[in-house]
């Protein structure tokens, strides 16, 4: 939480309700700890997050799970549903975590973070930036070699029950195969810097991600910032 000029702290903004809308959501370990040691614990996280988001009807388009910190893609369909889903798997994992690595304490680094996406202008690149994650952190080369990770099934269309396709990923082709090899083709563009850098940015400061008339309507709807405010602008959304 930041200070203002006077040097109080600020209010916390709300979080984003926006049934419908996809938001990138990133879930940190506390000092960028390890909140995966084994196998086991990603596979234990995955069917908590599965039933987590089929209780609060959330649906999740791309994942990616790495040593200290997950990813997702995901489109709620009532307001407040994202933050049920990540408290549900919070209640579950971390006491499953602690036990199994014997430890005691928190796992994770404060709340989330969740910004919007431009469906029309992002979506498809935000699915590729979280699935090529571990490309970028030097794990692997391809983003077909990281197991834990949606690209499995929307490249290659192996079975994963977490992931609901999109409707723009759905817009790729007329059938599953051409979807895949359509989604594939996305693959051969490597991402431009600055475009990781302003996903990455997004993320971070939890500022929505699109043009400018796609985050003002978002300030209207959810009745929040969706930008940052110039040094001496007063909000103007309540």
């Amino acid at each position: 939480m930041g200070r203002n000029q006077t040097g109080g702290r600020m209010a916390r903004l709300p979080r984003y309700g926006l049934p419908g809308q996809p938001q990138h959501v990133i879930q940190r370990g506390n000092n960028r700890g390890a909140i995966f040691a084994r196998p086991a614990d990603y596979r234990h996280f995955l069917e908590y997050l599965e039933v987590a988001c089929a209780e609060h009807e959330c649906a999740v388009h791309a994942y990616v799970l790495m040593t200290n910190h997950v990813h997702l893609l995901i489109t709620p369909t009532r307001a407040g549903a994202i933050g049920r889903v990540m408290q549900s798997v919070g209640r579950l994992y971390v006491p499953y975590f602690n036990w199994s690595q014997g430890r005691v304490g928190g796992l994770f680094q404060g709340r989330f973070r969740a910004t919007p996406i431009d469906t029309e202008q992002y979506l498809l690149t935000c699915y590729q930036y979280i699935e090529r994650n571990p490309v970028r952190a030097g794990i692997v080369r391809r983003p077909a070699d990281y197991r834990w990770s949606s690209y499995h099934a929307n490249a290659l269309g192996q079975t994963d029950s977490l992931v609901t396709p999109h409707e723009r990923y759905l817009a790729l082709g007329t059938g599953a195969s051409t979807r895949r090899q359509a989604y594939r083709s996305i693959y051969g563009h490597e991402l431009d810097e600055s475009t990781v850098v302003e996903i990455r940015t997004a993320a971070w400061t939890g500022w929505a991600l699109g043009s400018d008339r796609f985050r003002e309507e978002v300030a209207r709807l959810s009745r929040r910032r969706a930008i940052p405010l110039l040094r001496g602008q007063r909000s103007s959304v309540h």
